[in-house]
């Protein structure tokens, strides 16, 4: 299984993004004087995409003293203060890599946020490329975000590997697409619909690894 590829969602799959937007929510909303009806508000807006127009949106509706790419860049470093990866998984992306695996990330978002999520949390240098969408205008599912993400990594899709994600669409169905093989990261959750799903089926990233580290992950669907 040498010399595989294997690529990462970053959001929800190698990072808890939910639980650190809500310890975020909590400090945006205290440091501007807003209650708790405003931080659901402020959760909701940043939790679908955030990117410096989404805090245009925000600044505008509550007459924020602080510009738009000032709210942007204080986001970026309150998400990178807050967020992790936790060690077994960090432990695991370079036991992948002593293995022969090419390690790659394939994130959608804005360059500045999910850089810094990687640098901070370790992640960065522990693989072998990252891809974010906003860096090449190719968002996951389309394949030519899997394809260049492969690039970063050194390899080629047509060589085979996995798409580790928590995205039903994004992730399953645009690695599926992309010719990968693919592992769920299903946080306890059914698999939604009813069309083709995943090759398996782990309930967070360490476990994702685990399997793929098994001499024969290929000859295996399971879920979990």
């Amino acid at each position: 299984m040498s010399c595989l590829l294997v690529l990462f969602d970053l959001d929800n799959t190698l990072v808890d993004r939910r639980g650190t937007l809500a310890d975020w929510a909590a400090v945006f909303t205290a440091r501007h004087g807003l209650g708790d009806e405003e931080r659901a508000y402020v959760l909701g807006m940043v939790a679908e995409r955030a990117y410096p127009s989404t805090f245009d949106a925000i600044r505008t509706r509550y007459r924020l003293p602080m510009s738009t790419m000032g709210l942007w860049r204080a986001y970026c470093a309150d998400i990178a203060a807050l967020v992790s990866c936790p060690a077994e998984v960090l432990d695991g992306l370079d036991e992948l890599r002593a293995a022969g695996w090419r390690v790659g990330v394939a994130t959608n978002g804005a360059v500045d946020i999910q850089r810094a999520k990687l640098r901070a949390t370790g992640i960065s240098e522990r693989v072998d490329g990252v891809l974010v969408s906003e860096e090449v205008d190719a968002r996951k599912p389309q394949t030519r975000h899997f394809a260049l993400a492969a690039a970063r990594c050194g390899t080629v899709l047509g060589d085979g590997g996995w798409m580790v994600g928590d995205n039903p669409v994004n992730d399953i169905g645009g690695g599926r697409s992309a010719g990968l093989r693919t592992i769920w990261i299903g946080h306890e959750r059914p698999w939604p619909g009813d069309d083709f799903g995943p090759d398996h089926t782990v309930p967070h990233a360490r476990a994702a690894i685990d399997l793929l580290l098994l001499p024969d992950a290929d000859q295996t669907r399971t879920t979990a």
